[in-house]
């Protein structure tokens, strides 16, 4: 089995627990999304470690190791994307990440799951869907969407729609939903890893705010800002970003 149809296999696989976690009569809130988060990940540690036991695993819901920096293969996994969405009734804005990191070529597999929606994305068989719009769509953060966004949206004539989930807002763009997904004030490479190799493998940008590559498997693994849109937005998003976000 290739690394992407792996990916595939436990997104979807991680997803289905959590939609039966979901079902479960009185469980609700907080410890919903405890349980979600730790039995997710406690499938995905395991199924790496049949699948590929000599490959390192960088998780959300994991101790760090700095072993995994001396490794040539890093799986990058974030078992539930979204986890206060998860616990919330009726929402669907909410994913499992599955991504792997190789030395030299950077994310090389990579799957996303929307269990809610039923729908999983890989790295080998994606391909952005475009959608003709008079104003671009922007999705952002809806619990902590960047200060400058709305600045930056008046800029290049976009609306701005509030999502869930990184995984959710970056699949939204993939499905041609939206047009750009706008990031900042803090992440984790778990956050952003699979979002962003299912993204480039389906054609759309994807870069820091500032337009520079996005670097997994540092030793501190922590990405503050992320974009990810339709190619021909890149230029004009990150030099709006550059007139309108705070100096740092």
């Amino acid at each position: 089995m290739t690394d992407a149809r792996l990916a595939a296999r436990l997104a979807v696989g991680a997803g289905e627990l959590l939609l039966e976690l979901r079902a479960t009569p009185g469980l609700t809130g907080k410890e919903l999304g405890a349980r979600g988060d730790a039995e997710s990940n406690a499938y995905l540690l395991r199924e790496l470690a049949a699948a590929r036991p000599d490959d390192a695993v960088l998780s959300e819901e994991s101790a760090d190791s700095p072993a995994r920096l001396a490794s040539r293969r890093v799986w990058i996994v974030d078992p539930l994307d979204g986890t206060r969405e998860f616990a919330m009734a009726g929402r669907s804005d909410w994913a499992v990440h599955v991504a792997l990191w190789e030395a030299g070529r950077g994310i090389a597999a990579a799957a996303v799951a929307q269990p809610a929606l039923r729908a999983v994305y890989a790295s080998d068989d994606v391909r952005a869907v475009r959608v003709a719009r008079e104003r671009p769509v922007i999705v952002v953060s809806d619990s902590r969407p960047p200060g400058f966004a709305p600045a930056v949206a008046a800029t290049i004539g976009a609306d701005l729609v509030p999502m869930g989930s990184a995984g959710a807002k970056a699949m939204a763009v993939v499905r041609g939903e939206a047009d750009a997904y706008l990031h900042a004030g803090g992440q984790w490479e778990w956050d952003s890893a699979a979002p962003v190799g299912v993204a480039a493998a389906a054609g759309l940008h994807a870069s820091r705010l500032s337009g520079s590559p996005l670097e997994y498997n540092q030793p501190r693994p922590y990405l503050p800002d992320l974009l990810i849109c339709r190619p021909e937005l890149a230029h004009r998003l990150i030099q709006a970003v550059i007139g309108w976000r705070p100096r740092q």
